[in-house]
C-alpha cells in the first residue's frame, strides 16, 4: 500500500544554507547526495510526497536531474524561494502537481510553506516548513523542515500520531 510523506526546505544548490542552518555537510554536492539518499531510503516509487516549499535554487537542468532521481509522486506547495518561478516551471522541472497556495489535506490538516495563524480553538493542524530549525509550541503546528527530521521525508501517519489523540485516529 502506498504511503504519504511530507518534507520542506531542501534548498538544493543553496551553499549558504549550510552555514545559516548549521547543516552537517561539507559542501553543496555532499548535501545534495545525502538528501537524495535519505529521500529514497524511505520513499518508494508508488508513494506520494508533499514538498512544502523551498525545493531548489538550481537551474532547470540541475533541478530536473535531482527530481528524476527522487522516488514517488511529488506535489510542491510553493515556498517563498519557489515563487520567483512559475507553476509551469516547477511542473516542467518534474513535480507532478504544484500549488501556489496552502491546501487542506485529509479535511483536518493545512499544508503550507509558512506557518499559518491558528487560533487555539481551531480544530486543525498546520503542517509547514519555512522556519527551518525553529519550532512553534503546541500540537497545532508540525514543522517538516529538513532540519527537524534528519533531512528525511516524514511519514504522514507519524505526523498524525504527534497531533491527533489515538482514539480519534
Amino acid at each position: 500500500m502506498p504511503h504519504v510523506y511530507m518534507i520542506s526546505d531542501h534548498h538544493f544548490g543553496h551553499k549558504n544554507i549550510i552555514d545559516f542552518e548549521s547543516r552537517p555537510f561539507g559542501d553543496v554536492g555532499e548535501m545534495t547526495e545525502s538528501m537524495i539518499d535519505k529521500w529514497n531510503a524511505v520513499v518508494g516509487k508508488e508513494d506520494s510526497v508533499f514538498h512544502l516549499g523551498d525545493f531548489s535554487f538550481l537551474n532547470m537542468e540541475k533541478t530536473s536531474a535531482i527530481m528524476a532521481r527522487l522516488n514517488g509522486y511529488k506535489t510542491l506547495i510553493m515556498g517563498n524561494h519557489d515563487r520567483g518561478r512559475s507553476k509551469r516551471w516547477w511542473l516542467e522541472a518534474g513535480f507532478d502537481e504544484v500549488s501556489e497556495h496552502p491546501i487542506v489535506y485529509g479535511g483536518f490538516f493545512f499544508l503550507s510553506h509558512e506557518p499559518m495563524y491558528m487560533n487555539k480553538h481551531m480544530p486543525y493542524v498546520n503542517i509547514h516548513g519555512h522556519i527551518h530549525g525553529q519550532k512553534y509550541e503546541g500540537n497545532q503546528y508540525v514543522n517538516v523542515s529538513v532540519e527537524h527530521w534528519d533531512y528525511t521525508p516524514v511519514l504522514f501517519e507519524d505526523i498524525k500520531k504527534l497531533v491527533v489523540p489515538s482514539e480519534e485516529q
